[in-house]
C-alpha cells in the first residue's frame, strides 16, 4: 500500500538513529517534510543526506529533549514557520539501567522519568495546538511491551512507558471529538542500540531491523488512519483495546 503524505509536516524525536531515524526517512519517502529532532548532530546530518537521496526534505533541530524550554520554543517556531503540524512521532527515550528497583540510583531514575515521561508531556503541551490546526493530526507515542508485562529489573523503563501510555490514552479521550488521532505503539524487540544495551548477549540478527518497524508506522500517520486511544502492536500488525482483566 502506497501512503501519500505530500504537503504534510511531521515531527520525529530521537531521529538520529534506530526507529526514529528510519521512521523519519520513511515519512520523507512518502512525501512529508520532516522536522527531525535529536541530540546527535552527526546522526541528524546523516539522516538529512539519506532524505535528500530519496528526494525528500527535512529540517534538523538538534537539542536535548530534557531541555524543557527548548521544547516550548519548538512549538512556537513550528507555528511561526508553518502554522500547523500534521504528524508527531514521539520516539525519543532512554533505558536507564537494568537493575532491581531498590538498587536504582535516584539520579538515574529521575533522568529516565524526565526524558521518557516529562519531556513527552511537555512535547504534547507544546504541539497539541498545532496538531489541532491540521485537517488530520496524527500522534504516535512509542511505548514498549514492558509497560503492561512486568519483567524483573526493568522497573524504571517499564514505569516510564506505562506512564507514557496513560498520557496517550488520556490525550486521546480529551481530543476524540476533534480530528486529532492519538495512538500508543509497541514496536516489539527491535535491532537497536537500546536493545543491545538491555540484552548484550542477544544475537541482533534474530530481531527485526528498525527499518521494518518504520514501514509499519508510516500508515499510522496517514489521514486514513482513524483509530484513537488504542495500542498498536507492530509485531502482530494489529490494534488492541485497553481492557481491565475480568
Amino acid at each position: 500500500m502506497t501512503i501519500d503524505l505530500k504537503g504534510r509536516l511531521a515531527l520525529v524525536t530521537g531521529a538520529s538513529r534506530g526507529i526514529g531515524y528510519f521512521t523519519a526517512l520513511e515519512l520523507a519517502k512518502a512525501g512529508a517534510h520532516v522536522i527531525a529532532c535529536a541530540r546527535t548532530v552527526g546522526g541528524l546530518e546523516e539522516l538529512d543526506d539519506a532524505i535528500k537521496a530519496v528526494g525528500g526534505t527535512a529540517t534538523l533541530v538538534p537539542f536535548d529533549l530534557t531541555d524543557m524550554t527548548a521544547i516550548d520554543r519548538l512549538g512556537g517556531s513550528i507555528y511561526e514557520r508553518w502554522g500547523k503540524l500534521d504528524i508527531l512521532v514521539a520516539n525519543a527515550g532512554i533505558l536507564g539501567v537494568i537493575s532491581p528497583v531498590g538498587h536504582i540510583e535516584a539520579k538515574v531514575f529521575d533522568k529516565v522519568m524526565l526524558t521518557n515521561v516529562t519531556a513527552t508531556w511537555r512535547l504534547i503541551r507544546s504541539v497539541e495546538p498545532l496538531l489541532l490546526k491540521s485537517d488530520a493530526g496524527r500522534a504516535l507515542l512509542l511505548s514498549s511491551g514492558v509497560a503492561t508485562d512486568a519483567r524483573p529489573f526493568w522497573g524504571a523503563y517499564a514505569a516510564s512507558k506505562a506512564a507514557v501510555e496513560m498520557l496517550g490514552r488520556t490525550w486521546a479521550e480529551e481530543t476524540k471529538q476533534s480530528k486529532l488521532r492519538v495512538i500508543n505503539v509497541n514496536p516489539g524487540a527491535t535491532r537497536t542500540a537500546m536493545r543491545a544495551q538491555a540484552m548484550p548477549g542477544e544475537d541482533p540478527t534474530t530481531l527485526p531491523h528498525p527499518s521494518e518497524v518504520a514501514q509499519k508506522l508510516v500508515p499510522l500517520c496517514s489521514p486514513d488512519m482513524t483509530e484513537t486511544g488504542r495500542l498498536f502492536i507492530v509485531r502482530q500488525n494489529k490494534f488492541v483495546d485497553y481492557r481491565l482483566p475480568e
